[in-house]
């Protein structure tokens, strides 16, 4: 084989983790404005204090001492850990007031912590507007279940030949669990469509990531015309969403405590608390393996067993009944080749896995570049930036994780955590006006991805030309290339673009054998 090198035109695209540390600056200044001569008696702070393992602080010492004083953890990462106090009293009277460790400070205000009213708002799909995705009110709020169960109702009558509701069982407390499959046939074709599943919030707090399941749904049976609309998708992929995988936890969260994190299942008749975390060691995969827990008490640290703690994992692998109804409804979905699980919040795009920081998934390759194309997708919709990397390494060693039971369990190779906005300012408290720019922007990320999953082909090429930051080049003998864009130019030119070193740069084959090279995407 012949190569040619045309004259390299580099394009500098901006990398991730530059704007998350951009990101960590402007928090600190709004966090640390949030608290001055504006705090009242009732308002709570959320505190994200950094890890310095060098100083004794490191992610595990943490996580202890927010055990062994019962602390609302809210978020983890390898920098920082975010712990949530109800009153300035609760961290005045804390360990963690004493300890010194840097960290920002948030307002958490308790009207924000209050569910809203539904009294006297126009409720029903009636004055929803439910025909267009620009327009409809729907997306303007949260909602509390049963209104989420008439959107899911009313889009079924609205799209009787696109949305089909799927019964897939009973939570611990007797609702009914409803996915939604969104499909408009095969158009005569004998070729199975491939399979991609959205779920919303597994943790009952994170009403963000129902919500944007709730959008993602609207968006696939929207007109063409719209500008965030997707059924284009619906030529190639059928749907699976599932809105409200813990529905008596989010029920919990609007009529008694709205940070309430588990589901609400009976632990056992002589337990006073009562609730598994649906997300830890509950599906299956590596279940045994040593994870953290932010649950530690000081009487019985190697024991993080406690029901009453947020995180309390079950007795066994697949002990809440949810968890079941969602594994067994997968299993019977064919040609499955994504999984999306929405939560809150930290702007992270996640791959597996989560068990381990040591391993790595035979497909890591393509799941990190499929990532960082849909971390740029979400970037250009508003501007948010989100990091990428396995859910390990960008947060804590977690097995049972829903995304790696996906991925090894399930057999689906493009399986992901995305954590929404914001980075901590609002935490699990985020206004509702902001329902609809992270429904536009994951949207994006939905698109990107469906549309790298669908185009990429095995080329085959026997050459790739790894892209340096520097005037070099150089190729490696490999068996396959794996492409993120792709295309048909004539009946003797095709193009394949990959990514590497944050650069898009493309392969040209032609019908001679000759593969020409240059930087610039198609």
């Amino acid at each position: 084989m012949r190569l040619l090198l045309g004259q390299a035109i580099y394009w500098t695209f901006f990398s991730v983790s530059a704007h998350a540390r951009t990101l960590d600056v402007n928090r600190q200044t709004v966090l640390g404005a949030g608290t001055q001569g504006s705090l009242d008696a009732d308002d709570g702070l959320l505190k994200s204090f950094s890890v310095l393992p060098d100083k004794g602080w490191g992610v595990d010492d943490i996580l202890d001492e927010a055990g062994a004083t019962g602390a609302d953890v809210w978020r983890i990462s390898q920098s920082h850990v975010d712990i949530y106090f109800p009153t300035l009293h609760d961290y005045l009277s804390s360990p963690f007031h004493d300890i010194d460790l840097p960290h920002n400070t948030s307002r958490v205000s308790r009207a924000a912590l209050i569910p809203p009213s539904t009294s006297g708002r126009d409720t029903g799909p009636s004055s929803w507007n439910l025909t267009s995705l620009s327009n409809s009110t729907f997306h303007s709020v949260y909602h509390p279940l049963e209104e989420i169960e008439e959107f899911v109702e009313a889009m079924a009558i609205l799209y009787p030949d696109i949305v089909q509701l799927v019964n897939i069982g009973h939570s611990a407390e007797g609702r009914e669990m409803v996915a939604m499959r969104i499909s408009k046939g095969s158009g005569g074709s004998l070729k199975q469509k491939a399979g991609f599943v959205v779920t919303g919030a597994q943790h009952a707090r994170e009403w963000v990531a129902t919500s944007t399941a709730l959008y993602l749904t609207h968006a696939l049976v929207a007109g063409a015309s719209e500008p965030y609309a997707m059924s284009s998708l619906l030529d190639y992929y059928d749907f699976y969403v599932i809105p409200v995988p813990n529905p008596d936890g989010y029920v919990y969260t609007w009529e008694h405590n709205r940070l309430w994190y588990k589901n609400r299942q009976v632990i056992g008749p002589h337990e006073k608390c009562v609730g598994i975390d649906m997300n830890r060691f509950v599906h299956g995969h590596k279940w045994k393996a040593k994870a953290r827990f932010p649950t530690v008490k000081a009487n019985k640290p190697s024991t993080p067993t406690d029901p009453c703690t947020p995180w309390y994992p079950g007795h066994r692998a697949f002990e809440a009944p949810e968890v079941n109804n969602i594994a067994n409804f997968i299993t019977t979905l064919p040609a499955l080749k994504a999984y999306i699980d929405f939560r809150s919040y930290g702007q992270i795009l996640s791959t597996p896995w989560a068990y381990s920081c040591k391993k790595t998934p035979k497909d890591a390759e393509d799941q990190i570049e499929a990532a960082h194309g849909a971390a740029r997708a979400i970037k250009l919709a508003h501007g948010t930036a989100f990091t990428t990397g396995t859910l390990c390494s960008m947060l804590y060693k977690a097995p049972g994780n829903v995304v790696d039971w996906m991925y090894a369990k399930a057999g689906i190779k493009y399986a992901y955590a995305v954590h929404l906005r914001d980075t901590g300012t609002y935490g699990f408290s985020l206004p509702p006006e902001w329902i609809r720019p992270v429904g536009e922007e994951s949207a994006k990320m939905i698109q990107f991805l469906a549309e790298f999953i669908h185009t990429i082909p095995k080329c085959a090429w026997d050459h790739l030309i790894i892209c340096a930051p520097a005037l070099h080049v150089a190729y490696t003998r490999v068996q396959e290339i794996h492409c993120c864009h792709s295309c048909l130019l004539s009946d003797s030119l095709c193009a394949c673009c990959i990514y590497l070193y944050h650069r898009c740069c493309c392969l040209f084959s032609t019908a001679d054998d000759v593969l020409y090279y240059n930087s610039r995407c198609l």
